[in-house]
């Protein structure tokens, strides 16, 4: 007899917990990486704090997962880091003139469209969608176009190889995050639709 899938982990209350530990030091390199970058302007420290900021993304959820520790805040803090970082690294990368402003903008347009799409969704008492895979493969390629496009600048040497690939990942991670955003615009507008579409029922029943 073959399994059915497996259960879903339920999320537990607890706040410490090496995820969330994770997930909190993720959260206290953000000041790091900007003071790095902007201040000093140590463009290699600066990278070597994006770069493990980048890659211990998965970590975090891939622990909590095998660890069966899964947590309500976790699943709160692993976002909120990603966007954390990816908003410090646009203002940073803009500000010293890693990124042009067209990329920061497309960027930044794409949550706002989503942020408004949540406030309209949670008028309308639900939550956000589910989170799709596209838009999280988006935050880990533009997590790893980031370190390596700063990389260009750090060590000039690299540029010749470093800029192409940072920009490669740039505009496929930027690919992927509008389309997972139509994506989430899809799905707020299905329930938005069924949520019209039971009230005219109860309407009709009442009338």
């Amino acid at each position: 007899m073959t399994p059915g899938p497996a259960a879903p982990i339920a999320a537990s209350d607890r706040i410490w917990t090496i995820p969330n530990v994770i997930s909190f030091a993720r959260l206290l390199g953000v000041p790091l990486f900007l003071y790095l970058l902007l201040v000093p302007q140590n463009d290699v420290a600066a990278v070597i704090v994006l770069t493990l900021g980048g890659t211990t993304d998965w970590v975090d959820g891939y622990v909590a997962r095998r660890m069966n520790s899964v947590s309500r805040l976790g699943e709160l803090l692993d976002p909120f880091a990603d966007r954390l970082y990816i908003l410090a690294t646009l203002i940073g990368f803009t500000v010293r003139g890693v990124v042009p402003w067209w990329l920061t903008v497309a960027l930044l347009l794409r949550e706002a469209v989503l942020g408004v799409a949540l406030l309209v969704l949670r008028r309308h008492g639900y939550g956000p969608p589910p989170v799709h895979y596209l838009g999280k493969t988006g935050t880990f390629v533009l997590l790893g176009a980031f370190p390596t496009l700063l990389l260009a600048t750090a060590v000039p040497s690299t540029a010749p190889i470093a800029l192409p690939i940072g920009w490669a990942l740039a505009w496929w991670a930027l690919g992927l995050y509008w389309a997972a955003a139509v994506l989430y615009l899809a799905q707020a507008r299905a329930m938005l639709r069924a949520d019209r579409a039971e009230q005219a029922r109860v309407r009709a029943v009442a009338g």
